[in-house]
């Protein structure tokens, strides 16, 4: 049955005592063309950061330095089919709206050490705050914020973390997968990229005239002129104290929550079962009128659903906000296939002509997710999948920032081979003693 993985009362390292060796730009082997790079209206809303990390077990064949200086030119190597990632954000001069310039500016990489062990890290899966240290203390290297860095940081047994930050406005899940494929094969002596990315982001470009087809609720529209906007944060994020733990479902739990979905009339998908019990539990975590609405978010790839559809090599952001909206009363009373139906439903209700509007949506209004929490998947992106000539990493995740309005999935050790799944949750202790309750109440139900 679902367990708490851990809560964030227990101890962990702190501080990781990280050092930094080095810090450079690296820049492509050729000049970019000098046309700026398009970037959709789906891009522009995802204008922020991202951070992954990528644990590598120690090889005697590849030691950390070897190892960082494979990365290194590969990284210099596979710019030949990313250059405008050595680029930088700029204004359209005629439009104001937001472009990339190729010129190239530098990618950062840097080199840094610990005075740890991975053993004495100890568990990867719970999200440390010290892992901060394994890629923004490289960040803080680069006055002009670079679109990308990589940093590759040594523990003192031989093991290194390898671990990166991009502007999300340039990958989305599946792309940046696709960039680490690219990448890993360039640590090799002689292979070529498996994939070759697709870099015309005006295949999402939005019509003209844009034609708004539905009303799209799961939109917020802004008031503030194009090209005067400053990018919020999808979601509201106030300082508060948050509770913060990780509910952990085994493959038996998932395939549980399923069989109890068997009255659905769509297909039951374990996201579809896993995202519907924790829609139910956040809707009713807090102490409000059975009368209450609850939408819940959740990205879906819209590569497959586009007629024509996108070439799947396609880089940048290809995914759009799905939604299921019910009151809470009748998820409280209503039965659980119901709810699981309501979540596909909302992936269902992309079609290439709801996509469609939804860009042509963020060409008129220009705003931003709007629901009450959004669930975020790390699950089945399959990271630690990719291969090193060092090996696979031993285990990939996110920089977690605590956010009560933002649910994590991500894999377990062993990622989507594991077929279980975390589910990381941030809110306010009274919520988070409720939202528990009803975690183990409907799983013991089913």
């Amino acid at each position: 049955m679902g367990s708490l993985y851990r809560s964030s009362s227990e101890p962990a390292i702190q501080d990781l005592k990280v050092s930094i060796k080095d810090s450079t730009l690296i820049f492509p082997s050729q000049q970019p063309p000098d046309h700026p790079i398009f970037l959709s209206n789906i891009d522009q809303v995802l204008n922020f950061h991202v951070q992954t990390l990528h644990f590598f077990l120690p090889n005697p064949d590849f030691p950390p330095d070897a190892a960082g200086e494979r990365l290194r030119v590969a990284l210099q190597k596979v710019m030949e089919a990313y250059d405008f990632l050595a680029g930088r954000f700029t204004p359209n001069p005629k439009t104001g709206r937001l472009e990339i310039d190729r010129k190239p500016a530098g990618v950062g990489f840097v080199v840094a050490a610990t005075e740890f062990s991975l053993a004495e890290v100890g568990d990867l899966v719970y999200p440390n705050p010290a892992f901060m240290q394994l890629i923004v203390q490289g960040l803080e290297k680069f006055d002009d914020q670079p679109l990308c860095v990589l940093q590759v940081t040594s523990f003192k047994c031989g093991g290194f973390a390898m671990g990166i930050s991009t502007n999300h406005a340039l990958f989305d899940g599946m792309s940046f997968k696709h960039f680490l494929e690219n990448l890993a094969s360039q640590a090799f002596d002689t292979k070529p990229i498996p994939m070759v990315p697709c870099h015309d982001r005006r295949l999402l470009a939005a019509r003209s005239p844009p034609q708004v087809t539905f009303p799209h609720p799961e939109l917020l529209k802004l008031k503030t002129p194009i090209g005067q906007e400053e990018t919020p944060p999808i979601f509201d994020c106030k300082q508060e104290d948050l509770d913060f733990k990780i509910f952990t479902l085994t493959p038996n739990d998932i395939n549980s929550l399923k069989s109890s979905a068997a009255g659905a009339s769509s297909k039951i998908t374990g996201f579809n079962a896993v995202s519907a019990l924790i829609w139910r539990c956040k809707a009713l975590s807090l102490d409000s009128s059975r009368d209450r609405e609850c939408t819940v978010l959740y990205a879906v790839d819209i590569r497959s659903r586009l007629r024509p559809p996108l070439p799947a090599a396609y880089c940048g952001n290809a995914v759009l906000t799905a939604y299921a909206t019910a009151k809470c009363g009748d998820l409280e009373d209503g039965p659980f296939w119901k709810a699981v139906d309501m979540v596909a439903e909302g992936a269902a209700r992309m079609s290439d002509e709801y996509a469609r509007s939804a860009i042509d949506w963020g060409e008129v209004y220009k705003g931003f997710p709007n629901g009450e929490f959004l669930i975020s998947s790390w699950w089945r992106l399959g990271f630690d999948e990719v291969e090193y000539p060092w090996g696979k990493p031993k285990y990939s995740c996110p920089l977690v920032y605590h956010r009560k309005d933002i649910i994590l999935l991500f894999p377990e050790v062993g990622g989507v081979k594991s077929n279980g799944v975390n589910v990381l949750v941030a809110l306010p202790p009274k919520e988070m003693d409720k939202f528990q309750s009803l975690f183990h109440k409907y799983l013991s139900a089913n």
